[in-house]
Parts: C-alpha cells; sequence; structure tokens
C-alpha cells in the first residue's frame, strides 16, 4: 500500500511539472536508444563479416619470398611440383595454382591496365568471388587452353561503358591475343581489376604472364575445414620444406597464411569498435543520470514543505526515502522502457533500409543483452541518481522543513 502511494504522488508530481520531466526522460531516453541501435549496427557488421568471410575460414594462401635470414639457401619459385606434392596431404581439400601478371587489355580504341590471373576452375571459391554476369571458365577450357577471360568491373567500366552484360561475349585483345570475355566479377572494392583466365592459356599464349616452364606466383588451399587449418599449415610447410630442401624454418622462400588469423584480427577490431561507440553512447546515459540528480535535488527543494508536513504528522525517515527513490526509479524507468521501444524500433528499421541502400554493412540485429542491459542500467540510474535527493530529503528536521 505505501509503495503504491507512493508511485501516485510520484507520477502526480511528475505530471505536474511535464516539460521538465520531459526534457529529463529525454536524455535516458536518448541514452538506452543510442547502446541498442549502436550494438545492433555492430553485431550486423560482424554476422556479414562473418558471413560474406565464411567461406574464407579455411583459406590458406602460398606465396614466394627470399630466406629470411643471410647466407640462407637461393630462393626457389613454387611450382607445379609443389602443387602436386600439397595434394596429397591429408587436411588439404582443394588447390588453386596462381600465376599473376600485368597485361593491357583493349576493346576498340579503349586500352585498360589490369591485374591478369592464370588460375585454375576453383579460383572463385578460394578467393570467395561472385560473378555479377556470365560463367567461370570450365575444366574442358582450362586443359585446352581457350582463349577466354573474365574480367573485374574496372575493366568493364572502362572498356564497356560499365555494361557487363554487353561485355559478355565480346572479343578483347589481351596483349597480342584475342580473347573471349565470358563472364565478369561482382565487384568487391579495391579487387576489380582483375582478368581471370585459365592457367594453361596465360603460359602459354599471354605476354607478361606466360613464364614457361612451370613457375608458379603462389599456391592458393583450403582446408577440409576451419578446425583443421592448424594441422593444414603444419602439412604444407613440411612438404613445402622437403620439397625446397630447406632445413631450419628461418631459411624458408615462401610464406604461408592463414586467411582466419586475418579475420580474427578483424573481428576483434570490429568488436572493439563496437563498444567503443557503446562506452560513447554510455555517456549520454551518465549526462541523464546527472539530469536525473539535478531534477530530484530541484523536487526536494521544492517540496521542502511538504516534507516538514509528513514528518510532523509522524512520517518515518524511510518512508520520506522510499518516496523520492521512487519517484527517481519512476522517471528513469519509463526513460527506459521509452529508450528501448525507440531503439528496437529503429533497429527493426535499419535491418529493413540498410540491406537495400547500403547492404555491405549488414542488417542491424536487435541485441537481447544490449536490450537488457541498457534498461538495467537506466534502472541504476534512478537509484543512485535519486539516492542522495532522498536521502537529503529524510534527514530534513520537521521545524525546519516546515519554516522554509
Amino acid at each position: 500500500m505505501h509503495v503504491r502511494e507512493a508511485l501516485i504522488i510520484a507520477l502526480r508530481s511528475m505530471g505536474a511539472a511535464r516539460l521538465r520531466t520531459a526534457l529529463t526522460m529525454l536524455s535516458i531516453i536518448t541514452g538506452v536508444t543510442a547502446v541498442i541501435v549502436l550494438v545492433g549496427l555492430g553485431d550486423g557488421m560482424r554476422t556479414s563479416f562473418d558471413k560474406q568471410m565464411g567461406d574464407l575460414a579455411a583459406g590458406i594462401t602460398i606465396a614466394q619470398s627470399t630466406a629470411e635470414v643471410p647466407g640462407g639457401n637461393g630462393a626457389r619459385n613454387l611450382n607445379d611440383d609443389d602443387l602436386a606434392a600439397l595434394a596429397k596431404a591429408p587436411d588439404i581439400t582443394d588447390l588453386t595454382p596462381l600465376l599473376t601478371g600485368v597485361g593491357v587489355l583493349h576493346y576498340g580504341s579503349n586500352p585498360y591496365s589490369a591485374t591478369l590471373v592464370g588460375t585454375s576452375v576453383g579460383w572463385l571459391r578460394i578467393r570467395n568471388r561472385e560473378l555479377e554476369y556470365g560463367r567461370f571458365f570450365t575444366d574442358e577450357e582450362y586443359r585446352s587452353k581457350a582463349k577466354v577471360i573474365v574480367i573485374g568491373t574496372r575493366a568493364v567500366n572502362y572498356l564497356f561503358g560499365g555494361n557487363g552484360a554487353a561485355a559478355v561475349g565480346s572479343n578483347i585483345k589481351v596483349d597480342r591475343g584475342t580473347f573471349k570475355v565470358i563472364g565478369v566479377l561482382r565487384t568487391a572494392g579495391d579487387q576489380d581489376n582483375y582478368g581471370v583466365m585459365p592457367m594453361t592459356t596465360a603460359r602459354a599464349d599471354v605476354w607478361g604472364v606466360g613464364a614457361g616452364g612451370n613457375y608458379l606466383s603462389g599456391i592458393g588451399v583450403m582446408a577440409t575445414n576451419v578446425d583443421r587449418v592448424p594441422a593444414a599449415v603444419n602439412e604444407i610447410e613440411s612438404i613445402l620444406d622437403k620439397q625446397h630442401s630447406i632445413r631450419e624454418a628461418g631459411y624458408r622462400d615462401y610464406s604461408v597464411t592463414a586467411l582466419i588469423n586475418q579475420m580474427e584480427d578483424t573481428d576483434q577490431y570490429l568488436a572493439v569498435l563496437t563498444w567503443f561507440a557503446v562506452g560513447v553512447a554510455g555517456i549520454s546515459l551518465f549526462v541523464g543520470a546527472l539530469g536525473v540528480t539535478n531534477i530530484m535535488l530541484v523536487t526536494v527543494t521544492e517540496r521542502t514543505s511538504e516534507i516538514g508536513i509528513r514528518k510532523a504528522i509522524g512520517a518515518r525517515r524511510s518512508a520520506i526515502m522510499k518516496q523520492f527513490l521512487i519517484e527517481s526509479m519512476t522517471l528513469s524507468s519509463l526513460g527506459g522502457l521509452g529508450g528501448v521501444g525507440l531503439g528496437i524500433g529503429l533497429t527493426l528499421a535499419g535491418a529493413v533500409l540498410i540491406p537495400e541502400y547500403a547492404p555491405r554493412f549488414g542488417a542491424p540485429q536487435v541485441s537481447l543483452p544490449a536490450v537488457l542491459l541498457a534498461f538495467a542500467v537506466s534502472l541504476v540510474i534512478g537509484f543512485v541518481a535519486g539516492g542522495y535527493p532522498a536521502l537529503r530529503a529524510s534527514r530534513l528536521h520537521p521545524i525546519d522543513a516546515l519554516r522554509y
């Protein structure tokens, strides 16, 4: 009964100063909303990143490098023999040879300098790329050294005015040879400068890429699954050390990079960025706490006479303190509920709009822990911010309060 009466008094007091109450609640609403929305955006970005890069989690790249220790063995090129030896590793499920260089693409009078890649049919999976138009080359085209090429969107923009559909089926010159465009890669930011063709064709016909023999610029590897990546890396190093007659790790003339390590670093960066943003939103909640404290101090001052009358007729200090604590927590909890509603609403709206207008950022996700945490913080703000004013009110002497 006492709690109900205190709640009624609190609501009447808040209703008597609607503008002041609304402005105070707005600071709580803003802070809670910011926490929910920012956590939702961060979770959406991380989920989108994990989804887009999920297929790369088991990816490993091998590239040529010079020996790290002076006096080491002369650096040997990666080659087809290395590729064949790696194919026997139990924790490797797919291998893609890579032969890269720079070449000039011509269509009509338009030239364009591109990074040419000679590879096998597994390149799309290894690089986690997709096609916007057309298709990728087949095993048959790889074996027959077919003069076909898949180009990136930058080449399409320069050579075909951005018309990817028109590019498919067209013939372009790659240095001295004529190639048929069979596909256009979907854009991937700064990785749109590619011209991809069968490695057999690159070796036989392309100037600047064909190095003859069995030379490889690098090798793309897929482990059987993410958990087997460390084992696959150990197998790669063991096999290539034997292939290249390397006795110590410091003399290795190749480098092995597990993409999952880079992905974990990026994921941690996104997590830190998200919590930094939440920290900034927390500042808004702190400002809201100061606002609640200030308003409660003003309320105590305004109602000093009322406190004196209540104490004069027998109200205990605990009753006075309870009244103002309930009023403070009511104010902050209503603001917290408003912030939760607004935060969830904005997050759901973003989940609809962001995939349509900014798909790379990922759809925001409502985080239940963030919602509960933000609301709990608003309650704590009400308790802490109202504690001192409530204690101050309960300590007023009845005579002094009545004289005020």
